[in-house]
């Protein structure tokens, strides 16, 4: 018997972002859209149970939630005079019968682009920016991104309804901007894509690793931004960084466990996609100057060209690291290039330098700080350190394949301690 709740589930994940960024397309606002969305899953939940799921469960959540949307603004255009029944409007917002569009289709290609433009705006504060594009493109929930920012729900929360908030009170039109303007929200948009990215190759939670949907939409994201600025070279970065992460794809859980790095079978790996993002690489690096996401895809490169673990350039990796910090100075940076520092052959050096980034106090509740310090110490045969440096990355911890791999770790450890 087919689990309705989980299907729906599923499409929600693949589909919600696309969903949404359509409605926000006709209708001029978030909350109206997001309403209407959440309004027709709701319906989904209680109608195919007894009627069955439709054969394209995301153009029926699409038709159902226009309806919905065209009802709240007859409802509402009830109750006022005036014509300006949406949040905010776009030249698309002029009456119920305005917001027509062919279900069938459902081709928008630039809807999740604009969103992200939008959301992007310089008027809305970085940290917002990211936080709502993730909440209306990406799909995630509240306490997904929550953990993914370090903070708490609450404060997350409120950060979600002032971006939003802004984008009414500022008439922030929901568009891609003219070509004069495209610099000044690239550098924000690339990040957001890649935040995307990222979330969907390292789940915050759930008991899947990787969210493929996620990976898929950011990396056909950053296609389209190739579309637009087709020489800027951290686009082209951007999109060879992403697919040579993906081409490990496969490779990275073995029976549903995660698998490091250096253990993977690298036959595994999508050649296909590593080809392509080798020529991007090169491609950016020609047009230069150098960018972040040119300077982490040539890493990524480096580990793809390498037949075997024990051929990665860890020199050259920590060399670029180098580089990447004065790009963007931040501990995470920092504790790859210790790690790498590390794998070049000093251990005692990396974990030196790891131990450097925590006296800041700044990733405390990062867990891969306290798994990559674990790993170092049980390299020295540190073991009781290296023990009690796995429980604090377990107490953090939210996906369950990274979990069962850390509580792997740690019986392995354990196991030694007691021989």
């Amino acid at each position: 018997m087919i689990d309705v709740r989980s299907v729906t589930e599923d499409v929600f994940r693949q589909e919600s972002g696309r969903i949404v960024a359509s409605l926000i397309r006709i209708s001029g606002s978030f909350d109206r859209a997001e309403e209407a969305m959440q309004e027709a899953f709701a319906s989904a939940l209680s109608s195919w149970p007894a009627k069955g799921i439709p054969e394209n469960p995301g153009a029926w959540i699409m038709t159902t939630a226009h309806r919905k949307l065209i009802d709240a603004v007859r409802k509402e255009r009830s109750r006022r005079e005036k014509q300006d029944s949406l949040n905010y409007e776009t030249e698309t917002v002029v009456s119920p019968m305005d917001l027509e569009f062919d279900a069938s289709a459902m081709h928008f290609p630039d809807d999740r682009l604009r969103l992200i433009f939008t959301c992007c705006h310089p008027a809305i504060n970085p940290e917002a920016r990211v936080a709502l594009t993730l909440r209306t493109l990406g799909g995630l929930s509240t306490p997904e991104i929550a953990k993914t920012f370090l903070l708490s729900e609450a404060a997350l929360a409120q950060r979600l309804v002032r971006a939003k908030r802004r984008i009414t009170e500022a008439h922030i039109p929901y568009e891609i901007p003219l070509p004069d303007r495209l610099p000044e929200r690239l550098a924000a948009v690339q990040a957001v894509i890649y935040l995307i990215f990222n979330e969907g190759y390292s789940a915050t939670e759930g008991t899947e690793l990787v969210r493929n949907d996620l990976c898929a939409e950011a990396i056909r994201l950053g296609r389209v931004l190739i579309d637009l600025l087709p020489r800027e070279p951290e686009n082209i970065g951007l999109l060879a960084l992403m697919l040579l992460q993906n081409s490990r794809r496969n490779a990275r859980t073995a029976g549903g466990e995660l698998v490091t790095l250096g253990d993977q079978n690298r036959s595994l790996w999508d050649r296909r996609q590593i080809s392509e993002g080798l020529i991007l690489v090169e491609k950016a690096l020609k047009i230069g100057p150098a960018g972040q996401y040119q300077l982490q895809a040539a890493v990524a490169a480096l580990h793809a060209e390498a037949a075997t673990p024990e051929d990665t350039d860890w020199p050259q990796i920590a060399a670029l690291y180098d580089r990447l910090l004065v790009f963007n100075p931040s501990p995470v940076i920092a504790l790859n290039r210790a790690v790498a520092v590390a794998m070049s052959g000093s251990v005692v050096d990396g974990l030196k330098r790891i131990d450097e980034l925590g006296h800041s106090g700044g990733l405390a509740g990062y867990y891969l700080f306290h798994a990559a310090r674990a790993d170092l110490l049980r390299r020295l045969n540190r073991n009781t350190e290296a023990a009690d440096a796995y429980r604090s990355a377990l107490d953090l911890v939210s996906n369950r394949v990274e979990r069962n791999f850390l509580l792997r770790r740690l019986s392995e450890l354990q196991g030694r301690m007691e021989t």
